[in-house]
């Protein structure tokens, strides 16, 4: 009876060693292939279904992927496994999966993986519960939220397709990305873990130390820190200035970044907004270029002033304020590498003052000033900001209109310089000269100073003007009319109607003087006085001529003045 049990025994375990041997030699790659077992069970249920399972350190193979598990069972008719505890899938050296169930179909390489699972290249990893994971394709998907870990960089979402050969994600709801520099909420993204790039498909939110981000469409990179937003995109900086426009390119180590279409600047730090088809800005600067039909908009309770050009450029100008003057180591900060191009120019020259220079050398050794950043912090503390506009000027104002070739403007006194034949209106009046001095006062027109050959003209009834010209004009301005104004010159020339109490004319007087001062009333010419070696005539009006009408180089141009706001936008 030993005899027998012990011959049954040796049997046994001679069959199943055979039948392993048989399983382990399949030459096709295309089927499952046994490695290695601790236990095996046979069990064939019908013509379609032929089960052995495995149970105890069980690797299996199929082309060159190796599974790994605590258990496993093999339909060898479907080419089916489903496997339990540990499970390991390695791909060759490039992508290993864990997780502690699979259900694998070989035919399609399609792999279900569930409860902790983990997929892992050489880029990064993937955290998820649930994942469909085709091994041929390299497709996985998740839609019961993941995460990703590539470097510093993590990324979460609700659902999300992994593509091996790319090493692209595409994360969809609830996408949210955290890494040392930037803060990511997105609807929709697709991201490399090559590259650190990432494409935005839907509303994204993205916040920086220096920026804020609001767009719908677009690409960044969070290794380089750039990106292209489009779609009508919004950028906030650490300032609090808005940007806005089409299409922006950003880059966040320089600061630089460029606007196109119907690029909006809004800056309620300094009360301005600027707009135009083309703005390049550098936001460490607070420096910008504006271009294609550029607008500045000053801002104010009621009577908000526009301002256009062919091209528009702001700064911050550097105080000299309690700094003392050392000629050895003087330098110039310029504030932006836009603005060192055009101090190039004469233009430039002639309007910077020598307030934008600053004796670094000595506030380095005094301040200890040692980086970038704290000579940001001292130029915001000691700065202010100044708007140059060139080429076919034009402003306009609900109380004063004007045109010129060029003008500098700085908050720091508020006060508007016109250059090359400027002209302003003010109601009926109409002021010329070489240079001018507009001075504001809480945004307003305060007082006006005309450089060389200044000449007022104030339209009467009919084709009648008053006018005066001399050397320099003085003008002062109440709650932005025009009240009083001087003219003084060698000698100053005036021609004036005179009216009586009804309005009617009496005459013409034509007159010399060293000063001529006229006065206001709701833009109206109220009287006109000269002061100091008066010489004129009272013409009667019948007997008038063109030639005693018109002073020298007379010239109304009310045909280049700007009737409303939404010429300066055309």
């Amino acid at each position: 009876m030993k005899a027998v049990l012990i011959c049954c025994l040796i049997l046994f375990f001679c069959t199943e060693h055979s039948f392993a041997q048989r399983i382990s030699t399949t030459d096709s790659v295309k089927n499952i292939q046994i490695v290695n077992g601790r236990s095996f069970r046979h069990k064939t249920i019908d013509s379609l279904n032929e089960l052995l399972t495995i149970a105890g350190d069980a690797v299996l193979k199929q082309g060159s992927t190796i599974f790994s598990c605590d258990s496993v069972t093999l339909n060898k008719k479907t080419n089916i496994i489903e496997a339990f505890g540990n499970v390991k899938i390695n791909q060759g050296d490039t992508i290993h999966t864990t997780s502690q169930y699979l259900k694998y179909q070989g035919n399609q390489q399609q792999a279900y993986l569930s409860k902790n699972v983990k997929l892992t290249d050489k880029k990064g990893s993937l955290f998820t519960q649930i994942l469909e994971y085709n091994l041929k394709t390299g497709i996985g998907k998740y839609n019961t939220g993941g995460k990703v870990v590539n470097d510093k960089t993590t990324i979460t979402s609700k659902e999300g397709i992994y593509y091996a050969d790319t090493k692209d994600i595409y994360f969809i709801n609830d996408v949210k990305v955290i890494d040392p520099q930037n803060n990511i909420r997105a609807d929709t993204m697709l991201y490399n873990l090559q590259t650190e790039s990432t494409n935005f498909l839907g509303p994204t939110h993205v916040k920086n130390k220096s920026a804020t981000i609001f767009t719908t469409r677009g690409t960044y990179n969070l290794k380089a820190n750039t990106g292209l937003f489009e779609n009508r995109s919004t950028i906030i900086d650490s300032s609090r200035r808005t940007y806005t426009a089409d299409k922006i390119a950003y880059d966040k180590s320089s600061g630089n970044f460029q606007m196109e279409g119907n690029a909006v600047i809004h800056d309620s730090l300094d009360g301005f907004i600027t707009t135009g088809n083309l703005i390049l800005i550098n936001s460490i600067n607070n420096s910008f270029l504006a271009t294609r039909k550029p607008v500045l908009i000053v801002l104010q309770n009621k009577d908000t002033t526009y301002i256009s050009g062919d091209t528009l450029f702001s700064a911050y100008s550097i105080k000299r304020k309690n700094i003392p003057k050392k000629t050895d180591s003087t330098i110039k900060i310029k504030t932006d590498s836009l603005q060192s191009q055009l101090e190039d120019s004469a233009l430039v020259k002639n309007l910077l003052q020598p307030t934008d220079t600053i004796d670094l050398k000595n506030q380095v050794k005094k301040n200890g000033i040692a980086n970038k950043e704290t000579l940001k912090d001292k130029t915001k503390q000691d700065s202010s900001r100044f708007f140059i506009a060139y080429h076919h000027v034009k402003i306009f104002n609900d109380s004063l209109q004007s045109v010129c070739d060029s003008l500098y403007y700085s908050t720091a006194d508020s006060v508007f310089k016109l250059f090359q034949k400027p002209i302003v209106w003010s109601g009926e009046t109409q002021i010329t000269g070489d240079t001018m001095l507009l001075f504001t006062k809480n945004k307003k027109a305060d007082r006006l100073y005309v450089f060389e050959n200044g000449m007022i003209i104030n339209k009467n009834k009919g084709s009648f003007y008053n006018q005066m010209a001399g050397k320099t004009v003085n003008g002062y301005f109440i709650n932005g009319e025009i009240n009083y104004m001087r003219v003084k010159g060698s000698p100053a020339e005036s021609i004036y109607y005179a009216k009586d109490k009804d309005s009617a004319f009496i005459g013409m007087n034509r007159a010399t003087a060293e000063l001529i001062d006229i006065y206001f009333e709701k833009s109206a010419v109220l009287k006109v006085k000269l002061v100091n070696d008066v010489h004129g005539i009272l013409h009667p009006m019948r007997s008038l001529s063109d030639e005693l009408k018109y002073l020298k180089n007379f010239l109304w141009q009310d045909n280049r003045r700007p009737k409303n706001k939404l010429e300066l936008f055309e």
